[in-house]
Parts: C-alpha cells; structure tokens; sequence
C-alpha cells in the first residue's frame, strides 16, 4: 500500500508540475482545446501506468515532451492532416509571456496573431523548436532529447526562427508608423 500511494504522490506532483508547459506546447500544435485535452490526457495516463520505470525528473521531463510530441504525430496521421497545414483557432488559449512589457492589450492580441501566423507559415521543424523552448520551457539539451537531433542544430533552428520573427515585427511596427 506504501509504495501505491508514493506512486499516487509522485504522479500528482508530476501533473501540477508539467500539465501546463505541455498544454501550452499541444494547443499550438493541434490548435483544438478537446484534442489537446485527449492528447494530454492520454500522456499522463501512460506517464502513470510507467511512472515506476521512470524515476529522475530529467527524463520524466524529456519522456513527457517525447510521447506528447508522438502523440501530436499520431493524431496528424490518424486525421490525415498535414503537420504542417493546421489553423489558428483556439490560439486565443495560449498565452504568450513577453520579456517587454507592452501596455496597450490590442497591440498585444495584435503581435499574437502576427506570432502565430508567422510561426504557421513555417517549417515544422522551425516551428518545434520554437514552441518547445517558448511555451515548453525546455532547455536546448531537452529539445535535443525531444527531438532526436544534435543540440546544435536546435539552437541553430531556434535562431533561424527568432531572426523570421524579429525581422517580421520589425517591418511591421517599425516601417508602417
């Protein structure tokens, strides 16, 4: 009974811990609420039905990101969607944290929509990396991990898709007064 009730422990603390950063990273993914919550759902039920096979926080973080990330790719094939062609309904769920303060609420909800309609116009990969380091809050190690790819080429795609993004703001709050 001790070692049922550590586990029930164990799995809470891990959801109140993760459930947010994985929200945040699904809901830009799949752009549906009710998905992102099967998605979500699915994921912390295999994360309980194994919890005892993972033990150190470092990998239950990447195995989380992991079988989210599979689980977004399953619902893609499952659908028959192209990863890279989903919409923009439901962003309004997603917050995005800012290192500026910005004062005016419209220019705020203004800079979303341009965010996510660039973010939508690129490459999946681009994109990813993106939405595992802003809304997943993943180290460059842990979007490695994720993504089975060199810890370089991560910060390279991340670099690549910050530049798209300034250099969009840029031309438009800076061209058009």
């Amino acid at each position: 009974m001790g070692e049922q009730l550590e586990n029930i422990i164990d799995f809470t603390l891990t959801y109140n811990q993760y459930k947010r950063q994985l929200f945040n990273y699904t809901i830009k993914m799949v752009n549906d609420r009710l998905t992102c919550e099967d998605i979500i759902q699915n994921v912390f039920l295999k994360l309980f039905e194994n919890l005892n096979r993972i033990r150190n926080n470092d990998s239950i973080q990447c195995w989380l990101f992991s079988t989210v990330r599979n689980e977004i790719y399953s619902y893609y094939r499952k659908k028959k969607v192209r990863i890279d062609q989903y919409g923009s309904e439901d962003t309004d769920e997603v917050e995005i944290e800012s290192q500026h303060h910005i004062e005016n609420e419209y220019d705020n909800k203004e800079m979303k929509e341009i965010i996510i309609n660039e973010l939508n116009k690129m490459a999946i990969e681009q994109r990813e990396v993106f939405l595992l380091k802003e809304y997943g809050g993943l180290s460059y190690k842990e979007i490695a991990d994720v993504m089975k790819i060199d810890e370089e080429l991560v910060k390279s795609r991340l670099f690549k898709t910050r530049q798209k993004l300034i250099r969009k703001l840029s031309k438009l709050f800076f061209e058009n007064p």
